[in-house]
């Protein structure tokens, strides 16, 4: 597996990936009915920007295989998912190594995300720090709790 910055030719699979991994993980902590408001409808153009501009990939056998993203002049971290049949082999964890590796080569001394309530385990397991809930609401309509989560990073 190795990781690389995404292009505007991996928005289609980076919308695909993000699409299925929040059917398969999020299903036991959401309505189903807000589910699928928070995946319907085609990608659009603004999130193919998005992925081009902020996104990275983790490719295994030249295949894109799991997403993440970081805007490094706010430390937050978003959009990482794994493909469903991928999870739990070490590539969201080695996704979120690289996304921190990133922030603290710019110099960041945190990064922060908002968590789903499913992933919270996930990221308290690799250092992220909070217990509290906050309502994302999507460009889509749909209101989700989650769970607002900071890291501080080492100054090595």
């Amino acid at each position: 597996m190795h990781i690389r910055k995404a292009t505007i030719d991996d928005a289609p699979i980076s919308f695909a990936i993000r699409r299925e991994a929040i059917r398969a993980q999020c299903r036991d902590h959401y309505p189903w009915q807000d589910l699928e408001i928070w995946t319907a409808g085609e990608m659009s153009g603004a999130f193919a920007s998005r992925v081009a501009d902020q996104f990275y990939v983790a490719v295994i056998d030249e295949r894109v295989v799991s997403t993440g993203m970081i805007d490094l002049a706010t430390g937050k971290i978003d959009a990482v998912f794994v493909c469903p049949e991928y999870m739990g082999r070490g590539i969201g964890r080695a996704m979120m190594a690289h996304l921190e590796d990133l922030a603290v080569h710019s110099g960041l001394l945190d990064v922060h995300l908002d968590a789903t309530l499913n992933a919270a385990p996930f990221y308290r397991a690799i250092g992220f720090e909070g217990d509290g809930r906050v309502i994302y609401k999507s460009s889509l309509g749909v209101s989700l709790t989650c769970v607002p989560m900071i890291k501080h990073l080492r100054s090595d």
